[in-house]
């Protein structure tokens, strides 16, 4: 490879910040570049991300393509938490193909009451890819669908995010032999490839973890500082984030010993990140203990923490027109809550301010709220 001033490439913007932080980069700033570079970041790509399968040429589905209706029963918890609240916006980070913003703007629409005010979304994106798509699924709604490319310094309304936290860079830790490591990233000129290469830590799980075996796991700094800045902001709403993880004591357990970080492509799955660099997405589960953690430190107050499967049943998925869906259709939104799908391996954590925590109990942690777990 020659090396050139064009940092919008992917590989020479990886190579540059390799080279400036002394030939060893941590895997943080790897993961950040490989998905979020403006050139050749996976984000970035013009090809298909989201989709059921297959034949459409997407990695990996999502909620709302497997089934719209998640977005629907999403909208009864929105329409809520926005009326107890007493806020009229919706914010959706990472709004991927823009399925669950037309799902949610179409059932709170046809949810709302004669001459009530329209909501008002909004979309903070920072793929210009991915906005152009989302723009033209909600050409419908105009001029009340507006994009973000950062947060803004004050929020009011209602919070959502699927699948969004799970796609925030972390720091990749490693015991062996006894001593704790960064794993970062080096070049390998004579392979011509990315490795991966240790270096000594005082950076720690939060829990101890049982044994001396080697031990790899991940902790997550961006996450947990999105979560505590949207805490800051948020003077009056809700947040809601649905996404696969464990609360803290399951995602450092003992046995867990090769981590969860894992990349997705053509709707499989392997744990290489340094090959076919930009072209597959890298994910890890969220700990949900630490989110619930960041958002207290921020001041916000932790509503509830269910699985997916549980949030959606109380919510009403399983409510008024379910008898008149195809059978092919409830199949699709049976995945949703069914234990060996997706019902149980994702979860859905809500945040509040205090004051617009009061007086109120959400529809999706009305049963089995699982709080005293995290």
């Amino acid at each position: 490879m020659s090396w050139g001033s064009d940092a919008d490439d992917l590989e020479i913007a990886i190579r540059h910040a390799a080279a400036a932080s002394g030939e060893w980069l941590s895997f943080e700033r790897f993961m950040a570049l490989t998905l979020y570079h403006p050139r050749g970041g996976y984000y970035a790509s013009e090809l298909p991300i989201f989709g059921p399968g297959l034949a459409d040429g997407s990695d990996f589905v999502t909620a709302p393509e497997l089934a719209p209706r998640f977005g629907a029963t999403l909208a009864r918890q929105v329409g809520q938490a926005l009326a107890a609240t007493g806020t009229c916006a919706v914010w959706e980070f990472g709004a991927g193909s823009g399925a669950l913003a037309a799902q949610v703007l179409a059932a709170l629409d046809a949810a709302a009451p004669a001459g009530a005010a329209p909501v008002r979304y909004h979309i903070v994106e920072l793929s210009a890819a991915l906005r152009a798509r989302q723009a033209a699924r909600l050409a419908p709604w105009g001029e009340r669908v507006t994009w973000h490319d950062q947060l803004p310094a004050v929020l009011e309304g209602v919070v959502i995010g699927n699948e969004v936290l799970d796609a925030m860079p972390v720091t990749l830790l490693h015991r062996h032999g006894g001593v704790w490591h960064e794993r970062g990233v080096a070049w390998d000129a004579a392979a011509a490839r990315w490795v991966w290469a240790d270096r000594p830590t005082d950076r720690r799980p939060p829990l101890d973890i049982a044994g001396t075996h080697d031990y790899l796991t991940e902790i997550h700094p961006q996450a947990e500082a999105f979560v505590r800045t949207v805490g800051e902001r948020l003077r009056r709403g809700a947040a809601f984030f649905i996404d696969y993880g464990f609360p803290e004591h399951e995602y450092y357990h003992p046995q867990r010993a090769m981590g969860t970080l894992v990349c997705h492509r053509a709707h499989r799955t392997d744990a290489d990140p340094l090959v076919d660099v930009g072209s597959k997405d890298i994910t890890a589960h969220v700990n949900f203990t630490g989110i619930a953690l960041a958002a207290q430190e921020a001041g916000l107050e932790v509503l509830g923490y269910t699985s997916q499967g549980r949030f959606l049943l109380n919510a009403g998925l399983l409510g008024d027109g379910w008898d008149a869906l195809p059978v092919a259709e409830r199949a699709m939104a049976l995945k949703l809550v069914h234990e060996h799908e997706m019902g149980e391996l994702f979860k859905v954590i809500g945040l509040a301010p205090p004051a617009s925590s009061r007086g109120w109990v959400p529809l999706g942690f009305a049963h089995g709220d699982r709080t005293h777990t995290l």
